[in-house]
């Protein structure tokens, strides 16, 4: 739609329609958005790979932090959650992409250029609202942990490791855990699938871009279902080599999911 192609710095107009039109998308378009991606990440790669560098770092240091702390029960749900912050973590990302779609500089100082722009408020509004699920998910992971085996607090990692994986509560509080963090992954992803590169594409709210990612998820359940399989898949590769293997695959992953909004909103 004409009338919503606002650029990152244009004032939005009063009457544009709320949400704009979800498109149909199929997995070839998955594959197409991760191809761009990945020639968005070889056309920047030193630096783009710099501001991906912190998830892997972050990472560490949230795991180094469970056991300083000897909070070591905690750890998988920090991890695994923290994915919860991949949207907000790809900002710069986003913007990269934007800017080399529309042959604009995509230097290095443009990785930031959101942070001067007026879009920046809601982007924060909707990092935060990332950021309470992500709270909320540790404080459920640590009461199903508490209820099911309430281990003491100076328990080691061996005895720890061994009643989680040779009692039934052990078992019984992996399966609830895990059930309960997928609900939390599935609203996470629905609200944020395309939401952050549609409040820096056109400037829309924060309520406008979560009810266009919704209503992504809702027009392409199966699409996005394996989308977000895909991610989990390629955030899992990425961690196995110590979290090194995220510098490649947090900014393609990044570069990618600009390229999907754009196929699922129509522009």
């Amino acid at each position: 739609m004409a009338n919503l192609d606002v650029h990152l710095h244009s004032v939005p107009r009063e009457d544009a329609p709320a949400l704009p039109r979800v498109n149909t998308i199929t997995t070839a378009d998955l594959r197409h958005a991760l191809r761009l991606g990945w020639e968005d990440f070889k056309a920047q790669p030193s630096h783009l790979a710099f501001v991906a560098l912190m998830y892997p770092v972050i990472g560490v240091l949230l795991a180094q932090a469970t056991v300083s702390f000897n909070i070591f029960p905690l750890l998988f749900p920090l991890l695994g959650g923290f994915a919860l912050l991949g949207p907000f973590a790809a900002i710069a990302l986003y913007e990269i992409s934007r800017r080399r779609e529309r042959q604009l500089d995509s230097s290095w100082e443009h990785a930031f250029a959101l942070l001067r722009s007026p879009a920046i408020g809601q982007i924060l509004l909707l990092g935060a609202m990332l950021t309470g699920l992500f709270i909320a998910w540790l404080g459920c992971a640590w009461l199903i942990y508490q209820g099911l085996l309430g281990l003491p607090a100076d328990v080691s990692t061996w005895d720890f490791l061994r009643a989680v994986f040779t009692t039934f509560d052990g078992w019984t509080m992996i399966v609830v855990g895990n059930s309960v963090g997928l609900l939390f992954a599935i609203v996470a992803f629905s609200i944020s699938v395309v939401s952050f590169p549609h409040i820096i594409d056109r400037r829309v709210d924060v309520a406008t871009a979560v009810r266009t990612s919704i209503a992504a998820v809702e027009r392409n359940p199966r699409v996005m279902m394996i989308w977000g399989l895909m991610v989990t898949g390629l955030l899992v590769l990425g961690c196995l080599p110590l979290l090194v293997g995220l510098i490649v695959v947090m900014p393609v992953l990044g570069h990618a999911s600009w390229h999907l909004y754009r196929k699922v909103v129509d522009g």
